[in-house]
């Protein structure tokens, strides 16, 4: 009996040890930190061995494949030895992907992954397909293959997850964009996280699609680096040469594989990047067969997603916008240049080698005031400082949100989009957006 040691026992790390199990494998589960409740339920129920707040070296090396969550760095001491002896190591999807020929629609990028994915899965419901919700959110993959298997899946994959996925395929591949993050998991260069995107086409054959944006360069370089088997489904704002989705005279327009058109205004979805989560969702979905009208009524009807440019509430004539999940640069810009109004903007976390130089224009053009929120404000307080804009430094989300409600004015929008990772303050980013609303409502 083959034995899978699976590191890791969060929601991806205990599916995969369920669907070992089913499998017939030895499984056993190791998690430095404590596991939550729910998972090691799961996993007595399924008479599964595991271990928390360490790693059993004897019962970790003999494995002969490995399954690890995606949070854990290649860095890490235990990963090291395993990859020093040559033990395979996988991600949750990889193995996952084993056990299914279900039809996989992919998501990834360094910005819009979760509401292009929400909204994906959104358009497949409307339309009854049979379809899970699965990677960064959702359930794990891997358990849905073991006990509640779709005939489609709509993955949204990390460049983590990427990193361990070997033989997966992606029926419809999505990139959306390709700018700096986590460098600190790439030897802080960016061609290597760039490289890490990239995988999701491997694998592909000319039965597939591959979907993604085509005015940015740094996928356009990577695009001559890598040979595409899939059918290209370039994306655009504007009708560039080779797009087939685009916008036109206030047109929302999909040439692929049929033609598809309506009114950009009827989108429920604003802001430049949701234009490119729209279009990238359209073409999946149209590849995909669904009809027309569920297409266009799935796209003016989608609620949008939780901590991502999230409206709270208006409190003496301001606008709460939470954006926790905007930790990184790219993110906040998006964020910034769909703001209509001056804008209290909320900064900081753990920084993973952030340039803010990209931002420095908007936040001149747009903010009245910026609010500091972090352990560590100092790498803040030397790139902003020196603008003229009203800052103030806060360590805790209470006194942040009444820092913003002193400086805001009647009108104005207080926008928390960090470009920053929140595990300097708070649980994750979803504590942050959490925290954030509750403040506000508190106001």
């Amino acid at each position: 009996m083959k034995r899978i040691v699976v590191l890791g026992a969060g929601e991806s790390g205990a599916g995969a040890a369920v669907l070992a199990k089913k499998e017939g494998f030895d499984v056993f589960v190791s998690d430095t930190s404590r596991i939550k409740d729910k998972y090691k339920k799961l996993l007595d129920d399924h008479a599964i061995e595991w271990e928390e707040g360490l790693h059993t070296e004897e019962k970790i090396l003999n494995a002969d494949e490995v399954v690890k969550s995606p949070g854990i760095p290649k860095e890490a001491p235990m990963v090291q030895k395993l990859m020093g002896q040559g033990t395979h190591i996988i991600s949750e999807i990889e193995f996952a992907g084993r056990y299914t020929d279900s039809k996989m629609i992919c998501i990834t990028g360094s910005n819009g992954k979760t509401t292009t994915t929400s909204l994906i899965y959104h358009i497949f419901k409307s339309a009854g397909y049979d379809v899970g919700l699965a990677g960064n959110i959702g359930a794990s993959l891997a358990l849905q293959v073991a006990e509640q298997p779709h005939a489609y899946y709509v993955i949204e994959l990390s460049s983590f997850q990427l990193d361990n996925m070997y033989d997966f395929r992606a029926n419809i591949a999505i990139l959306l964009n390709i700018t700096p993050d986590h460098l600190d998991r790439y030897d802080n260069k960016f061609e290597n996280y760039a490289d890490a995107k990239m995988r999701i086409t491997q694998n592909q054959t000319p039965e597939d699609s591959f979907i993604y944006w085509n005015d940015d360069p740094v996928i356009r370089k990577e695009l001559e680096k890598f040979e595409i088997k899939a059918v290209r489904c370039p994306f655009s704002e504007l009708k560039e040469k080779g797009s087939i989705g685009y916008i036109e005279e206030g047109q929302y327009k999909l040439e692929y594989p049929t033609p598809f058109n309506m009114e950009q205004e009827e989108l429920s979805l604003t802001g430049k990047h949701n234009i490119y989560n729209s279009l990238a969702a359209g073409l999946a979905s149209n590849i995909s067969g669904i009809k027309k009208e569920i297409i266009r009524k799935s796209l003016s009807d989608f609620p949008g997603v939780e901590h991502r440019q999230e409206k709270v509430c208006t409190v003496g004539g301001v606008l709460y916008v939470n954006d926790s999940k905007a930790t990184n640069v790219d993110a906040c810009w998006y964020a910034l240049e769909s703001m209509k109004t001056p804008v209290v903007l909320i900064l900081g976390g753990k920084d993973k080698g952030n340039d803010y130089t990209e931002i420095k224009e908007l936040v001149k053009k747009k903010c009245r005031a910026l609010v500091y929120l972090g352990a560590d404000n100092s790498k803040l307080h030397a790139n902003f400082d020196g603008m003229g804009i009203d800052v103030r430094d806060t360590h805790n989300m209470k006194d942040c949100v009444a820092a913003c409600y002193e400086l805001a004015q009647p009108g104005d929008t207080v926008l928390l989009s960090p470009c920053c990772a929140s595990f300097d303050l708070f649980k994750n980013m979803e504590d942050r957006g959490e925290q954030f609303k509750e403040c506000v409502r508190n106001l």
